[in-house]
């Protein structure tokens, strides 16, 4: 088994926290996006998606995404729970999930893309309109964040999910690309100290 990922990008940083909470040792390969690596055909027959992160098994089977990816060892690793327990709680978590992956991660990625020099070489289209749009929801989105965390400890309910790591990953990325987190968000900042202090952030 092999993970294949470019260490500095946010999305493989989710899977190393993910895996990190579960306790879980993962051959890693370094994929240099930034030079175009992951756009050769020795790359592309490993995943046709030409993105990391992406999990190779033993048995030939590759699965890029870090959400199935985690849902893999989810199954697996079943302990601790990371994406709910009861079919309510696990339902919870993924509407979550889902929101802040693209109200946070997604746009604020989309906002680097394009309204910024982004990676150079590799960005030849880009539209400054659309990443200006979505640095508008990058700040929504912590302002959804905020009054959520009013009266609870993580993103989706009491306990620590995959929804806190992917927030995590995506707002650390988005503070990097220019959107630091406004004052006002206190609830929202008080999470990312707790959360941010947990030996798996730095994995």
């Amino acid at each position: 088994m092999k993970l294949y990922e470019f260490e500095a990008f946010p999305n493989p940083r989710r899977v190393r926290v993910f895996l990190a909470e579960k306790g879980i040792e993962v051959d890693k390969e370094q994929v240099d996006v930034p030079s175009g690596a992951h756009r050769t055909e020795a790359f592309r027959a490993i995943n046709s998606d030409a993105t990391v992160p992406c999990l190779a098994l033993d048995d030939g089977t590759t699965i890029s995404q870090c959400v199935p990816i985690s849902r893999y060892f989810e199954a697996k690793h079943p302990e601790p729970p990371l994406m709910g327990k009861t079919p309510s709680e696990q339902a919870e978590v993924a509407m979550w999930q889902r929101r802040v992956e693209e109200g946070l991660m997604n746009a604020a990625t989309t906002y680097y893309h394009h309204a910024t020099p982004g990676l150079g070489k590799l960005e030849p289209f880009q539209i400054k309109e659309w990443g200006e749009k979505n640095r508008e929801r990058v700040f929504a989105t912590m302002e959804l964040l905020d009054k959520t965390l009013a009266d609870r400890n993580y993103v989706a309910g009491d306990d620590y999910s995959i929804a806190d790591i992917t927030t995590l990953c995506a707002l650390d990325f988005a503070n990097y690309a220019g959107m630091q987190t406004p004052d006002s968000c206190k609830n929202l900042k008080r999470w990312h100290a707790n959360v941010s202090a947990r030996p798996s952030a730095s994995a």
